[in-house]
């Protein structure tokens, strides 16, 4: 399936880098770059970029392939999101992926943690510190400065809603090129999606497979006698209903096999894909968007 155009050249089919074990992300990450993929999402908070960044250097040399062939997004954690901690977060990223320069970097969430090295900061009681100092508009300034730069070639935003979205579009001198939700069958973002695709940026969906997590979209009897009916995996029929509903998409495959699986993507039936859409079921399986702070990473990671 071909991947989706847009302004910045990013490829719709993206290998999403949440994976708690070392070891695991760099074998995941080469074999994501054997299969095919070219997009690599990762994430300061993910704590694995050094390793990301060891298995793109040695992938890319084994495949014979250079730095321009693929394109690398990393993530601002709440953390930093102090103007004058930006470049230096920035900086820190590039240096343990070992690149020269980001595709794409992102606000991973709209909310701002109490500043300092600790991701996930808490009271006494447990709650998290937030930072009442700073705005978002302010965050994005220092991210527009990053782009001035030379460093950076696009910014964007992730775990956002349209309302938050839209002041900062709307007062932004660097428009964001990508927005990253949640996005799936139970959870389709359709407003979102049509603000995004009017304003010409891109819709980037993460957990497009519902994480996995049971019950979800996977088990879902739709997606379920639509596979049958194709000669698909229902991981195919939700990749292949993503693509073509006009977003780009991230999977994190952890095998050889699954990642060749999620890269071979074929445009469903017209009436396959209507099926799909007419799903009622809502579910959100990541509450990131309420409190800034991400499910699905493990504690202490």
């Amino acid at each position: 399936m071909k991947t989706t155009d847009n302004p910045i050249n990013m490829p719709a089919l993206g290998f999403g880098t949440l994976i708690p074990d070392a070891a695991a992300t760099i074998n995941a990450t080469r074999n994501a770059l054997k299969a095919g993929f070219r997009h690599f999402d990762c994430a300061e908070r993910y704590r694995n970029e050094r390793e990301v960044g060891e298995a793109l250097q040695a992938g890319l040399a084994a495949e014979g392939l250079t730095r321009e062939d693929i394109f690398v997004t990393t993530k601002l954690w709440n953390s930093n999101h102090r103007p004058e901690r930006v470049e230096a977060a920035f900086d820190a990223s590039l240096n343990r992926l070992g690149l020269t320069y980001l595709d794409l970097y992102l606000i991973h969430t709209p909310f701002a943690f109490q500043p300092g090295e600790e991701q996930d900061p808490r009271d006494q009681d447990g709650n998290v510190i937030y930072d009442r100092e700073v705005t978002l508009s302010e965050t994005w300034n220092a991210m527009e400065r990053l782009v001035d730069s030379g460093k950076c070639r696009a910014i964007g935003l992730s775990d956002i809603s349209l309302k938050e979205l839209l002041p900062i579009y709307e007062s932004a001198r660097i428009k964001p090129a990508v927005v990253q939700v949640e996005s799936h069958p139970y959870l389709p973002e359709t407003e979102l999606l049509e603000f995004c695709k009017e304003k010409g940026i891109v819709f980037l969906a993460f957990a497009p497979l519902g994480h996995g997590i049971k019950s979800g979209p996977l088990e879902d009897p739709v997606i379920l006698s639509i596979a049958a009916r194709v000669g698909k995996t229902p991981a195919q029929v939700l990749l292949a209903w993503a693509l073509q509903r006009g977003t780009a998409l991230l999977t994190t495959p952890k095998t050889a096999d699954r990642a060749r699986e999620n890269f071979d993507i074929s445009f469903l039936p017209e009436d396959a894909f209507n099926e799909i859409n007419q799903i009622q079921t809502r579910k959100r399986f990541n509450e990131v968007v309420k409190t800034g702070v991400p499910g699905f990473i493990a504690k202490g990671n």
